[in-house]
């Protein structure tokens, strides 16, 4: 089935209606967990190119070091390369994260209150300015932490719609994105509970090989 974005109406009821058939059958997914915003950031910025598992790991570490703390865990960055060694690139995500914590504390204080005053788009383009912060983890930030109605876009997201011909696989970040967000109610809470569910979906059933396309949920769905 190929969809053009052009048609509104058509677009918007088979988006609604695949998340209604994937809550209907996996009920709500809880995501992101995070026991605070400043958790949840520092989660989006571990969780690429890695698993929710081991980017826990390395979450429970400065916690138990008592690290979760933007200005605490800035100070001890010599230790972080240690702490987060579960998640993979270590040194890599080190750096990635100490220039988030130096932006963090150094615009806001360390305070996501005052970071919350910025507007979308110009919080956008700071958190997109940071090195090694790209739209997806731009995007889990605002949407998760900040509770801004912004569509994420994951692996998930493209190999689900594009198997169903909605999406090209390779289309650009901001395109996809944008149509989710045009053919949506802006809600936090949908775009949270739907990506959540995307994620669910493409982990059990839409598989980057071997898909079980015969039993998944969106399977004759249209």
């Amino acid at each position: 089935m190929v969809i053009s974005s052009s048609t509104e109406t058509s677009l918007s009821s088979v988006l609604l209606h695949i998340y209604k058939t994937l809550y209907t059958t996996f009920g709500s997914q809880r995501w992101w967990p995070g026991d605070t915003p400043f958790e949840i950031m520092i989660g989006a910025i571990l969780t690429q190119n890695t698993n929710w598992r081991n980017v826990s790991t390395a979450i429970d570490n400065i916690k138990r070091e008592g690290l979760m703390d933007p200005k605490r865990l800035l100070k001890q960055q010599r230790i972080i390369p240690d702490l987060i060694r579960p998640t993979g690139y270590y040194k890599v995500k080190s750096k990635r994260l100490v220039a988030f914590l130096e932006y963090f504390v150094k615009r806001y204080n360390g305070e996501i209150k005052t970071m919350k005053k910025k507007k979308t788009v110009a919080l956008r383009n700071e958190l997109l300015s940071i090195p090694g912060i790209g739209p997806e983890t731009a995007d889990s930030i605002l949407l998760y932490a900040a509770a801004r109605s912004v569509f994420v876009i994951d692996a998930y997201t493209r190999r689900i719609f594009s198997r169903h011909h909605i999406v090209e696989y390779h289309q650009q970040y901001d395109e996809i994105r944008r149509l989710f967000e045009l053919n949506l109610p802006r809600s936090v809470q949908l775009y949270n509970e739907y990506h959540a569910l995307l994620v669910r979906l493409g982990k059990e059933y839409c598989k980057k090989n071997e898909p079980l396309c015969a039993h998944c949920p969106l399977h004759n769905i249209f």
